[in-house]
């Protein structure tokens, strides 16, 4: 047991007698953060900070899964969320609160006419494609991406354990950026398309107006175009990727930053096909919880009234050009890069003849913890992150680079490790 650690990993010992994984959320758990020298248990965040149970603080670049656009405890939606919480979560009837955020909602987001509200990005990405089925009359489903934990789309994935076989045959992959991909898919189930549903973009930009061409193609075939914005929605422009690019899909969905950090998520879209809202069911007890939509309600005014996102792209800005510089420096062009955008940039890390890229990343996440910094190889950036936090991220980088520096040339990475290297369980993107 590490000293640095110490209370993290008994929590993580009596949270796995009760909770498999000892964590609620995949990317939260042991399989992704290194016994030893990883923080499981966090106590408090304000800010760009946060605070493991043995009291030390990291500069979060994490930010719950991009779910914290503000930063920690931002004042605004903490007061929003306080007020609220004086007057009632959830009631027997609707709260005006429902139809404010929707209205909010449909005056940023393109594509939005009509708005429900699910609490989890996988209730959203589900309910939009049970839309689709409803409204083509369709059953089959193409994905490029990541879309969430449900049979639908899990299926497609290593993680597929307990999915039927007749539930995965209805769902199909296409490459990112390859529209011959999408071509092939739709000419072999042509007519028996309901979704095309992709993330508008991950670690690599469009090319050759790809989105533009998904859209055409999509609509040709007389399928539904959704576009998976959890997470780039609210962080790429206010309108999400769809603004940001200039392709506008027939449905969207939406979490993580909608509500910086509160748990509500969101299925917009056209009118026309928004409405079968009202013969499909797509129910949930806390669909209205107030909390969150006061959160989110704040979250999106705090949007429109401040240079959120502006900030934001120029902090990333500054984080990919000094990382790369760093790169260069130590010339490591053979080994690291930077792919993404200023907003969610990624540190891409390749195998060498000596060690495979998760042996290397798992030397930078004990560097990165042991010094303050929460990483788990991408920068996703907030409005609370300074050019201070940027310049203290470099010089963590700097550590690191010396040292997997020093085990390329030396081949002594397993002696610099104080753990046991992290091992691909499962690939989302």
């Amino acid at each position: 047991m590490s000293t640095r650690y110490k209370k993290s990993e008994e929590y993580l010992e009596r949270a796995l007698k009760t909770v498999p994984l000892g964590s609620q959320t995949f990317s939260k758990s042991k399989t992704q953060l290194p016994l030893n020298v990883s923080p499981y248990f966090a106590s408090r965040g304000d800010g760009a900070y946060m605070w493991d149970v043995d009291n030390n603080r990291y500069i979060d670049f994490v930010n719950s899964l991009c779910s914290l656009t503000l930063g920690y405890n931002d004042p605004d939606v903490t007061q929003a969320v306080t007020e609220q919480l004086q007057k009632g979560t959830i009631f027997s009837v609707a709260h005006e609160l429902e139809f404010l955020v929707a209205e909010e909602i449909c005056k940023m987001v393109p594509c939005a006419e009509m708005v429900r509200f699910g609490k989890n990005g996988s209730d959203a990405t589900g309910g939009a494609i049970r839309l689709a089925r409803a409204y083509t009359k369709r059953d089959h489903v193409l994905v490029c991406g990541y879309h969430g934990w449900q049979d639908w789309y899990i299926g497609t994935t290593t993680r597929d354990l307990g999915v039927p076989t007749s539930t995965k045959e209805l769902t199909h992959k296409f490459a990112y950026n390859d529209i011959q991909s999408l071509k092939t898919k739709l000419e072999e189930l042509k007519g028996q398309v309901a979704a095309v549903i992709l993330e508008p973009v991950n670690v690599f930009p469009p090319e050759n107006n790809f989105l533009q061409q998904v859209k055409e193609l999509t609509h040709q075939h007389g399928a539904v175009l959704v576009f998976d914005e959890t997470i780039t929605g609210f962080r790429y422009a206010n309108g999400g990727a769809q603004e940001f690019f200039g392709v506008v899909p027939d449905l969207a969905t939406f979490g993580k930053g909608l509500a910086n950090g509160y748990p509500v998520s969101a299925v917009a879209g056209k009118a026309e096909i928004m409405k079968l809202m009202e013969d499909i069911f797509f129910s949930f007890t806390f669909g209205g919880e107030t909390l969150s939509l006061a959160a989110s309600l704040a979250t999106m005014k705090k949007l429109q009234r401040e240079p959120v996102i502006e900030t934001m792209r120029k902090t990333g800005e500054a984080i990919i050009s000094k990382l790369n510089a760093l790169i260069q420096e130590y010339k490591l062009e053979h080994v690291m890069s930077v792919a993404g955008y200023p907003v969610w940039s990624f540190l891409m890390i390749k195998d060498t003849e000596k060690y495979t890229s998760w042996e290397l990343k798992t030397l930078i996440l004990q560097e990165m913890f042991a010094n303050g910094v929460f990483f788990i190889g991408t920068h996703n950036v907030s409005y609370a992150h300074s050019a201070d936090d940027v310049e203290y991220l470099m010089a963590t980088y700097r550590i690191c680079f010396e040292k997997i520096n020093e085990a390329l040339a030396k081949g002594n990475l397993a002696e610099q490790l104080q753990c046991t290297p992290l091992k691909p369980l499962f690939k989302v993107r």
